[in-house]
């Protein structure tokens, strides 16, 4: 039998296994002490964090710009086409990382994927803070674009293979965890906002979207510099792959389960009919995935469509429809995404283990209809409590966003996929969705200035297509063993 250990990576500081020996004699067995491992010795919790770290940069990175733009357009003096290509460069690059990515996480492994789009995210900080002109910021925001594509299905693919199956902390769980943490990372960029907005000299005002861009340099060297000691390739996908060596280091190393592999064991990777390849995206639209995979893009689609629209115009509709001041914007902002975006993203985090993503994602939209439909029918405020309504609504809207579509359509785009399919899984989700918040993006902006207060009509639809979706296909994930689908006959 040859040992094939080398092949994973194992975290040099790892848990000393303890207990009986524990025999592997297959891949199933591998996802099995996995899905019922309680992790409370393990370091299997880090490397979720870590990799909420990846989701962390995502965010920040992604929302960097958002109180920079006018800043950028004055002192490159941009174009709108100038303007439009600055701010769509990152959407374009995560675009292209996100199917690339998915099927790298796939073929060549979670950890390796995972580091190496860590220097993406440091080159392209520090590319931004130090730009000369729009078309290097351009660039290095495709750059960074690149590395938040290429991260999110291997993030996710961590969170669904070093989590249990049910209870408190499930595989649903950890991934909704991925909201909150996004809207944290929003927030962060709000604070960072706020603080270098109030330190900065009038005549440095200009420096602030440098800063703020560069900043997303300082978290990613974090993860660089402790990424060796406790990260570790996934054990689902190594044992996958028919190295039972390595998964069960990685076992004994991540979760302290003193695993060893029987002489007899079977390493034959699971799922030999779908080994690593760029036909796997064939595979998503093919059999019992095409139902799964049309409810994971749809959902995907109105949530990314609804949200960028609603959030990143958020300091648009504050300033332009409430007439409030830059500095009254960010601090609504900011509020608006800490108590009610965040916090519903961590009643999901808590709830998704006793009732399902399906349920919590339909309330989540039909708070966000009801949301949309508040503030068309209000239109532009006409006093403090007109105002005060909208305000409300914009609430309800992100709170819905957080317990419901925010968290749950990375769930379904995540779980509805085996260890063999989950990266290009996640990675056809997250270009489709890439590509729809793109367009909301560039439509609002158009769509708000024909129709002013009358564009959250518009929006509407988008949570209406995620609840009509929902309702024809009853797909419940959570809770559910879709990695033994690899190991079926």
């Amino acid at each position: 039998m040859t040992d094939l250990t080398s092949s994973a990576h194992v975290a040099t500081a790892g848990t000393a296994p303890s207990g009986e020996s524990v025999t592997i004699r297959r891949a199933a067995d591998v996802s099995r002490l996995v899905n019922t491992s309680t992790q409370a010795r393990s370091n299997a919790r880090i490397v979720i964090g870590i990799a909420l770290g990846g989701v962390f940069l995502d965010a920040y990175d992604l929302g960097a710009l958002a109180f920079g733009m006018k800043d950028v357009t004055r002192e490159f003096g941009l174009s709108p086409g100038g303007a439009g290509m600055v701010a769509s460069a990152i959407a374009f690059g995560a675009i292209v990382g996100a199917l690339i990515g998915g099927y790298l996480t796939d073929k060549i492994g979670r950890y390796r994927v995972f580091m190496a789009d860590m220097f993406f995210f440091v080159v392209a900080a520090i590319a931004c803070a130090l730009a000369p002109n729009e078309y290097v910021l351009a660039g290095a925001r495709f750059v960074m674009g690149l590395g938040v594509g290429i991260d999110l299905p291997v993030a996710m693919a961590f969170l669904a293979e070093f989590s249990k199956l049910k209870g408190r902390g499930n595989k649903a769980s950890s991934i909704a965890m991925w909201c909150p943490t996004w809207y944290a990372a929003i927030s962060v960029s709000y604070l960072l906002v706020l603080f270098f907005y109030a330190v900065l000299p009038d005549e440095h005002a200009g420096w602030l979207w440098r800063i703020i861009l560069g900043f997303g340099a300082v978290p990613a060297l974090l993860i660089i510099a402790i990424r060796s000691r406790y990260m570790s390739e996934s054990p689902v996908w190594a044992a996958n792959q028919g190295n039972l060596n390595g998964a069960a280091a990685i076992l004994r190393s991540s979760y302290g389960i003193n695993a060893h592999v029987a002489d007899d064991a079977d390493l034959t990777p699971a799922a030999p009919t779908r080994r690593a390849g760029w036909r796997n995206y064939g595979e998503l639209l093919k059999g019992m995935y095409l139902r799964r995979t049309i409810l994971a893009t749809v959902t995907a689609v109105a949530s990314a469509f609804a949200y960028n629209a609603v959030a990143f115009g958020l300091p648009v509709i504050l300033s332009s429809f409430l007439a409030q001041s830059m500095l009254s914007t960010i601090l609504v902002s900011l509020a608006l995404n800490l108590l009610f975006a965040f916090t519903g993203g961590l009643l999901a985090v808590r709830l998704v283990p006793r009732f399902g993503a399906w349920k919590m994602t339909v309330l989540g939209y039909v708070c966000q209809f009801a949301a949309l439909l508040g503030l068309a029918l209000i239109g532009k405020p006409d006093s403090g409590a007109e105002a005060a309504i909208s305000i409300a609504m914009l609430a309800l809207f992100l709170l819905g966003q957080g317990f419901g579509p925010g968290s749950h359509t990375m769930t379904f785009a995540s779980l509805s996929y085996p260890t063999s399919l989950r990266g290009v899984g996640v990675g056809f989700n997250q270009t489709l969705m890439r590509g729809s918040s793109t367009v909301s993006l560039f439509t609002f902006p158009l769509l708000s200035a024909a129709l002013s207060t009358d564009v959250f009509w518009v929006i509407a639809l988008a949570p209406l297509a995620g609840l009509v979706a929902l309702l024809a296909i009853r797909w419940e994930p959570s809770g559910y063993d879709v990695d033994a689908e690899d190991f079926a006959p």
